[in-house]
């Protein structure tokens, strides 16, 4: 009888661990599976897992087995997937000097729910490895005798199949825009729609919302995670209106590559305003770091200079009105 109370207790106890594991997602994935002798190639891992998880991510030895090498390791980045879900991500740029298919074991991660401590594996991956296909023939060739190779022709030039090549894709532009225009006509919608222009100015949102999180006092009132995620999504927000650039479903990493990808986008102190901003948000969230007072004043000041900083004077009212008739209205072709 004892027996019995003490195995209901412990699956008592265990049920939520045992729910929270099953809600944990991993991966590892290779861009490549398939190299040559010396090539490096991109290793990926990555963990879906709730928020109210820690996690700790595997530290792997410079060896990956006995055939595959670790040349460099990336640093973690993470991302929101929705309002309980993070995903956290690691690449290695790995190498082989050994033909052969060589198994990669899987990557352990270990989580904590409730004092209760367990780990995760990915998957195992294989990487195959050859040799230069060339140099394998010369090598066969060296020891007998070689043929005569039999003449060629010459190859094709882009000159002689672009004519085809552009007719094909004229033709399939044409089919498509007669499938889409019978498709829109059916759905009773216009052919060509135009988007309406945003009834606010991107800055005057960001503003609202900047002053509404000043009024509430998250970090005064200890809700100091709370407070960088409103602030860091109200300037995502903003960027995404501003500029076009969707950075609420990007990572830190990938808005400020987005950035520099778009040349005198941002001028150069706003840019580091924004680079410390989004990193100092992600080190609160995701690697619990404490800041100071001054670093949570700090982070709505800047929000509020690169807001104004970047922001688009508009028209006056009457200019609006006049600019919105001029546009007409979307045109339904019978």
């Amino acid at each position: 009888m004892t027996l019995k109370i003490i195995t209901a207790i412990f699956l008592l106890l265990a049920l939520p661990f045992l729910t929270v594991a099953r809600e944990i997602k991993t991966k590892a994935e290779l861009d490549s599976a398939i190299i040559l002798i010396g090539d490096q190639v991109k290793l990926n891992i990555e963990i879906e897992f709730p928020d109210d998880v820690e996690i700790f991510f595997p530290v792997p030895s410079d060896s990956l087995g006995e055939h595959v090498e670790i040349v460099e390791r990336k640093t973690i980045d993470s991302i929101q997937l929705d309002k309980n879900r993070l995903k956290m991500m690691q690449s290695f740029i790995v190498t082989s000097f050994d033909t052969g298919h060589h198994t990669i074991d899987p990557f352990y991660f270990e989580f904590s729910v409730n004092g209760m401590t367990d780990s995760v594996p990915t998957n195992p991956t294989t990487l195959h490895v050859f040799t230069l296909p060339k140099l394998d023939s010369l090598m066969n060739a060296m020891q007998g005798l070689i043929d005569i190779k039999k003449p060629y022709e010459a190859p094709i030039t882009f000159k002689e199949v672009a004519p085809w090549l552009f007719g094909i894709l004229l033709g399939a532009g044409l089919i498509f825009l007669i499938i889409y225009a019978i498709n829109r006509r059916k759905n009773n919608k216009p052919i060509f729609s135009f988007p309406q222009k945003p009834k606010e100015p991107a800055h005057i949102i960001a503003l609202r919302e900047l002053d509404q999180i000043k009024k509430q006092k998250l970090w005064q009132q200890g809700k100091v995670k709370e407070f960088y995620s409103e602030v860091t999504d109200a300037t995502r927000e903003y960027i995404g209106n501003r500029f076009g650039i969707m950075a609420m479903e990007l990572t830190t990493d990938e808005i400020i590559r987005k950035i520099n990808e778009q040349k005198g986008l941002l001028d150069d102190k706003s840019f580091e305003y924004l680079k410390q901003m989004l990193s100092s948000a992600d080190l609160v969230k995701f690697a619990k770091f404490t800041p100071q007072a001054e670093d949570n004043e700090l982070l709505l000041v800047n929000a509020y200079f690169l807001v104004n900083q970047t922001k688009i004077e508009v028209q006056n009212q009457e200019e609006e009105e006049q600019n919105e008739e001029e546009e007409g209205e979307d045109v339904i072709l019978k």
